[in-house]
């Protein structure tokens, strides 16, 4: 085989390309990041963890849910306390009149 041939080239070429595979698989493998040939990554995506997000998600909408409903409660009960009993005191003697 000459050093200076085409053949030598393709060889080189060849192993190379055959090195990066066996890189890839053993990276994909044991769960690295694979990168592409422009340097960006790609990660392993795993289904218990896209499972856990959703849940969470879930989660967080029906607490922020019920987070207003409180709020709504705290706003009620404020306007009770701060309203100095006047207002409370002539509905209260209003559905006595009724009655």
């Amino acid at each position: 085989m000459s050093w200076g041939g085409p053949s030598f080239v393709i060889a080189i070429i060849a192993l190379s390309m055959g090195a990066w595979v066996i890189t890839t698989w053993i990276r994909a493998k044991h769960g690295y990041d694979l990168e592409d040939e422009w340097g960006g990554k790609t990660s392993r995506r795993d289904p218990d963890a896209d499972r856990k997000i959703e849940l969470l998600a879930n989660e967080n909408g029906d607490l922020k849910d019920k987070m207003m409903r409180l709020e709504e409660r705290i706003s009620v009960l404020e306007r009770i306390a701060t309203d100095k009993g006047a207002r409370l005191a002539d509905e209260i003697e209003a559905l006595r009149n009724e009655g």
